[in-house]
This record gives structure tokens, sequence and C-alpha cells, in this order.
């Protein structure tokens, strides 16, 4: 599939309502990243984006970024030192096996939505909202 149809076939307000709505029960944050450029691995280029988004500043370092690269058909799903200390790498791995196969089936804002769920559920568990939080990052889908 050509990235462009990718993104068209994204329900970008029902990604970003998922995302603000996981967010209002923790201190956590997420965040959704499309790369329209061709990259062969999807992790390393997430790690080089979460610093670049200022995502490991988090006050907690709890926050999450989904990466999609629709030219390669990779993704990869990267949480900060916090959240991973809390959930370890089996939890990765389901949030992972569930967009891929909803991905798979071409449920890609179903994929997304679907694991942004899961994230919050996780992230509020760990790190409940505080009286004081604030929407450290923007909920709306970045991109390059």
């Amino acid at each position: 599939m050509h990235h462009k149809e990718f993104i068209t076939q994204l329900d970008e307000r029902r990604i970003e309502t998922a995302i603000a709505e996981a967010e209002k029960t923790t201190s956590g944050e997420l965040c959704v990243y499309v790369s329209h450029k061709e990259r062969h691995d999807a992790l390393a280029f997430a790690k080089r984006r979460f610093q670049q988004l200022g995502m490991s500043k988090t006050k907690q370092r709890n926050a999450v970024l989904i990466y999609i690269v629709p030219r390669t058909r990779e993704f990869a799903v990267l949480g900060d030192v916090g959240i991973h200390q809390k959930c370890g790498d089996a939890f990765w791995k389901e949030i992972a096996d569930g967009m891929s196969a909803r991905m798979k089936a071409g449920q890609f804002t179903e994929a997304i939505t679907h694991a942004v769920h899961e994230l919050g559920e996780v992230l509020q568990k760990h790190f409940p909202r505080e009286r004081d939080d604030t929407d450290e990052l923007p909920n709306e889908i970045a991109g390059d």
C-alpha cells in the first residue's frame, strides 16, 4: 500500500480523540507519528524521533510513541524508561501483536486506537493523573 493511501484511510479525529481520552486518567503521554519516508528499521527511527519530539523530557519519563512507516509496512511502539520499567518486554510485544493483526486486516485506525486504549489503561494503572497534571505533548498525529 502506498503511504498516501494509508494516511487517507486513517480517521485522524478518532485517533486524536482516543489519545485525549487515554490521557484524561494518566500523567502519561501518548504520541502517534506517521513517517512518509522509506524507513527499514522502524525502531531505530522511532528512538530518534522520540528524542526529537522531546518525549524523554516528560516529568515521570512515561511517554509512549507509536511510530508507523506505511511505505515499508513497519511500525514500532516505544515507551520511555519510566513506563518500560513497570511493564516489561512482554507488554510491548502484546501491543505490537494486536496492532500487527489489525493492520494486516487493513484496520489501520482500529490498530492505532486499540493500542492507544491499551496503553492508556496501563499508564493509568502505573501513572494515575495528578491534580496538577498538564498535557505535556500535543495529541495530534505528527509526521514527516
